[in-house]
């Protein structure tokens, strides 16, 4: 009878397996020395070591430099063990680059951290490199002042489509207002503006810095057209003039803050409403349109971009199934329709005798034409040219987001706009946009919007 080979112990493990484990605590403990120790014992015994090996000793070299007393230890061993990968020809990942960049930008080799970034596409399987991998080259740069060096890699990044953010933009801010680059500090202060919705408090200093530098007060045009200056602004969403620097002398630099009606309790301006420029809304509206060609049948939303060219001087565009259900049974399938009329008659009134234009799925438009009441005021809309009803196995989501972005006109919904159509659109204008155009509604006996 043959005998059954033995199964091995439960817990028992091969040399790798105990070694990653091993290596494993040491990171969560932050211990480098005894990471040291299990690797100088790995390669005695000639264990058999891999990608996730070295790049778990590597992170953990990456992380220690920050202590002064494990630097040197750090950074011998770290680019120890990265020789070592490479002898044994196992492949780096993205992971890899980032932690050995990050060993680079601490010995002060901005250079090699960059190389070892760009390398990466032919070197490395077309790893590509994240917004952490291109950071070590980018913030050594930014502090050695070697600006165009910072803004190669800047342009790097470009040309991969990884996005600056705002710690990243700060760094940029900073070494070209302290190498006198006038032209890049407007052009980094205005993409704070547009990209980053409230800045920190080491960002704030940084623009402060500028400011109150005498850099900032001899820059600008001491004649310039202030009516081109007002038309820019007015053409790119507000608070950007994109004229450049006019004006010139010392700037008044001081803290305040800002009350609920955009008054500034230190100048006693009112500040203007920010919004995304022309090109940003036409590519917002091409890519909620693109999305909405995808999802919706072709037909269906071409003949609706078409009738709303053809109806474009709307105000304001209103959700009608968020107004109509509001607060309502939805288990009976309840709308009120009498919400949405005190809608509309609110924004008619406040417009100066504009009709909005509301949004309905025709689903909806056929149960409130069967009721005699509800038909008389539908039919008075139609009249009035108030409604656009969306077609059988639409979502209605798609049409009257793209009519509010193309009208570049208010939208009136409580809809938080997170479900998974919005996803899709991404944040990038999104935010900035509900910001300047969404308006809410609160029933009350006074008042039926929320401005």
């Amino acid at each position: 009878m043959e005998e059954h080979p033995k199964k091995k112990k439960k817990g028992c493990r091969n040399p790798e397996t105990k070694f990653q484990f091993e290596l494993n605590s040491c990171s969560k403990a932050k211990d480098l020395r005894g990471a040291i120790s299990l690797y100088d014992d790995a390669v005695s015994n000639n264990t058999r070591l891999n990608q996730h090996h070295f790049n778990a000793l590597l992170y953990l070299c990456s992380n220690s430099v920050a202590d002064p007393s494990l630097k040197p230890t750090a950074l011998d061993y770290g680019f120890r063990a990265f020789r070592h990968m490479s002898a044994l020809a196992v492949l780096p990942n993205e992971a890899t680059v980032t932690a050995v960049a990050r060993l680079a930008a601490a010995k002060g080799d901005a250079d090699y951290a960059f190389e070892l970034v760009k390398s990466m596409g032919k070197n490395y399987n077309n790893a590509l490199p994240r917004l952490r991998t291109y950071d070590p080259a980018l913030f050594c740069f930014c502090e050695m002042l070697d600006a165009d060096k910072a803004y190669e890699v800047e342009e790097h990044m470009n040309g991969v489509g990884v996005s600056l953010e705002e710690a990243e933009l700060a760094a940029l801010l900073k070494v070209s207002a302290r190498c006198g680059r006038v032209d890049k500090v407007y052009e980094y202060l205005h993409r704070l503006r547009s990209s980053v919705r409230c800045v920190s408090e080491s960002t704030a200093v940084v623009i402060e810095e500028w400011f109150r530098g005498s850099k900032a007060s001899e820059v600008g045009e001491a004649e310039f057209d202030a009516g081109r200056v007002k038309e820019g602004v007015l053409r790119n969403g507000g608070g950007w003039h994109g004229q450049g620097w006019v004006g010139k002398g010392d700037w008044v630099v001081s803290r305040t803050s800002v009350v609920a009606d955009g008054h500034c309790c230190c100048c006693g301006q009112q500040l203007v409403c920010v919004d995304i420029d022309d090109v940003e809304t036409e590519k917002f509206a091409g890519s909620v349109a693109a999305l909405a060609f995808e999802r919706e049948v072709k037909a269906n939303f071409s003949e609706f971009q078409a009738w709303l060219e053809k109806h474009a001087s709307y105000e304001a565009i209103v959700d009608g199934a968020n107004i109509g259900l509001y607060q309502q049974n939805f288990a009976d399938g309840g709308f009120n329709i009498s919400q949405l009329d005190d809608v509309v008659k609110e924004l008619y009134n406040r417009s100066g005798k504009k009709w909005p234009l509301v949004v309905l799925h025709n689903k909806r438009l056929r149960g409130l034409m069967e009721n005699p009441s509800s038909r008389r005021l539908v039919e008075e809309w139609m009249k009035n040219g108030v409604l656009y009803t969306t077609p059988n196995g639409s979502n209605d989501d798609w049409y009257w987001l793209f009519a509010a972005v193309k009208l570049r006109c208010l939208l009136v919904t409580n809809d938080e706009m997170r479900d998974h159509i919005f996803e899709l659109i991404g944040s990038n204008f999104f935010n900035q946009w509900k910001e300047r155009h969404q308006a809410s509604y609160l029933f009350t006996a006074n008042a039926n919007l929320c401005p």
